[in-house]
C-alpha cells in the first residue's frame, strides 16, 4: 500500500512545476509485478489532482491580473486570450508532455471551465500511463 501512495504522490508532484519525474516509479513498480491497472489508476489520479492544484494557482494569479506588476502586460494577455481561445482548450491534451504545466496553468489563468479542464486532462493523463503500460508490458514480454 505504501508504494502506492509513494506512486500516487510522485504523479502529483510530477504534474506541477516542481521538478519530478513518474515515469520511473510508475515503471519499477510494473517490472516488480504490481497489477498495471492499478498502477495507471493510482498514477493517473494523482497527476490529475497535481494538474488540478497548477490549475487553481493559474486561476488564483489571474486574480491579480489587473495588479500593476503583474508580469503579463494587458496587450501580450490580450493576444495569449486569443491564442487559448483557439487553440489552447485542446492544447490541455498535450498537458502529459514536457512542459503540459505550463498549458495547464494558462488554462487556470484563462479561466477554462473546470469540469471542461479536469476531462481534457484525464484523458492526456490516463492515455499517457495506460501506453506507458502497454509499452512496459511489451518490454517485459
Amino acid at each position: 500500500m505504501l508504494a502506492f501512495v509513494g506512486l500516487f504522490f510522485a504523479a502529483l508532484l510530477a504534474a506541477t512545476p516542481v521538478p519530478f519525474n513518474s515515469e520511473v516509479p510508475f515503471i519499477a513498480m510494473q517490472i516488480a509485478g504490481w497489477p498495471a491497472v492499478t498502477l495507471v489508476a493510482v498514477a493517473s489520479a494523482g497527476n490529475v489532482l497535481g494538474s488540478c492544484v497548477t490549475y487553481a494557482v493559474g486561476r488564483w494569479l489571474g486574480g491579480y491580473r489587473d495588479h500593476p506588476r503583474f508580469p503579463i502586460r494587458p496587450a501580450q494577455m490580450a493576444k495569449a486570450e486569443g491564442w487559448f481561445r483557439r487553440w489552447g482548450l485542446w492544447s490541455l491534451l498535450l498537458a502529459w508532455a514536457p512542459g503540459g504545466d505550463v498549458l495547464v496553468a494558462v488554462a487556470g489563468l484563462m479561466r477554462v471551465p473546470f469540469g471542461v479542464f479536469v476531462l481534457l486532462v484525464s484523458l492526456a493523463k490516463t492515455g499517457r500511463y495506460i501506453v506507458l503500460a502497454l509499452a512496459t508490458g511489451a518490454a517485459l514480454g
